[in-house]
């Protein structure tokens, strides 16, 4: 496995658990960007700030990259789960809830 890039250091040091209630005005501006559990969220971000286009791009097709819905929303409002962590790369807050 090769080392973790300067910018994927940087990344991850700025990334965090959060609370819905922090996000939900990110959300209410159409900022929040959602990422599957599946991925890494500290890569997508650094692909992101890289713009990788093919990689976004295969996220987003795959349904693994979204807008936050209206429906996830309601969710982590209903639910305020304590696992959701979250990065800032602007214009985006990218949000992930960790498995278990």
């Amino acid at each position: 496995m090769s080392e973790p890039t300067e910018i994927y250091a940087a990344i991850l040091g700025a990334t965090a658990p959060i609370e819905w209630k922090t996000l939900a005005p990110h959300f209410a501006r159409g900022d929040l960007l959602w990422v599957d559990a599946t991925l890494d969220l500290v890569a997508v971000a650094e692909a992101l700030i890289a713009d990788d286009s093919a990689r976004v791009k295969g996220w987003l097709d795959a349904g693994q990259l979204a807008q936050a819905t209206d429906a996830q929303a309601s969710d982590w409002h209903e639910r305020d789960p304590d696992n959701l962590w979250a990065v800032v790369i602007r214009p985006w807050v990218l949000v992930q809830e960790r498995a278990g």
